[in-house]
């Protein structure tokens, strides 16, 4: 199966010389020994594929939905069509919003405030394949300022946090969002919160704090390798949302 990594988005200098860029994160995340093909095509720069794809994984960006710029639009309407041929799709924080964006929520600057550090999510939903095998309150990691405000209409939430009232969702039964980070494990955390001190301290919020308390997330690795599965074979998804 062939994988498209669509790339919203740039890592922080420091952590691309050390760790690389989203796409390599996602895919040493998943871990999946080579059985598929992975591909990234950057959207703000380049067309996306018509075809031959099996899966769409959306990164995240420090970019924000609401600038509705022209390639967001222009991959917003990809991902109408996509979606509509039923193509397995998963937005990631960025992604999570330009998903529900595109189908008909709405995006707006977190009145609770920036999330970012390992936190915890406490799941709404006991029954999507996403969270297949994970306990129902989760640890993760995250960094945003941007949230979900209005769902798409028929959308599941699946999950939130202290400060996140979406921070998953699902629609239809290809489709779903996590408003934190799956891929990134404590190192990585660490090095956004290094990035941002000097924000974090103008916001009031201590980053050594945040830092000390930065961890490896299985959790959020099995979202990922649950969501390659169920792209992989969807119809063993089907069959066990129906026992």
């Amino acid at each position: 199966m062939q994988i498209l990594v669509v790339r919203t988005g740039d890592a922080i200098g420091e952590l691309v010389e050390r760790r690389g860029e989203f796409t390599r994160w996602i895919r040493e995340a998943v871990a999946d020994g080579g059985r598929h093909e992975w591909v990234e095509v950057d959207a703000r720069f380049h067309a996306l594929p018509e075809a031959g794809m099996g899966a769409v994984i959306l990164t995240g960006s420090a970019a924000s939905v609401t600038e509705r710029a022209t390639w967001m639009i222009r991959t917003e309407s990809w991902l109408r069509t996509r979606i509509e041929e039923g193509l397995p799709v998963l937005g990631i924080c960025f992604g999570h919003q330009m998903l529900a964006q595109a189908l008909g929520g709405r995006v707006v600057k977190n009145p609770a405030g920036r999330e970012i550090g390992t936190v915890k999510v406490a799941r709404c939903d006991d029954d999507d394949p996403l969270f297949r095998g994970l306990p129902r309150e989760m640890v993760v990691n995250s960094t945003h300022v941007d949230t979900v405000h209005d769902l798409p209409a028929g959308a599941r939430n699946l999950a939130s946090t202290k400060l996140e009232r979406h921070a998953a969702f699902a629609l239809k039964s290809n489709v779903w969002g996590v408003q934190f980070h799956p891929e990134v494990d404590g190192d990585i955390m660490r090095g956004y919160i290094d990035a941002r001190a000097h924000v974090l301290r103008s916001e009031g919020i201590e980053p050594d704090a945040l830092r000390s308390g930065c961890i490896d997330t299985p959790h959020g690795v099995q979202v990922l390798r649950n969501f390659v599965r169920m792209a992989a074979t969807p119809d063993d998804v089907v069959m066990s949302r129906r026992v």
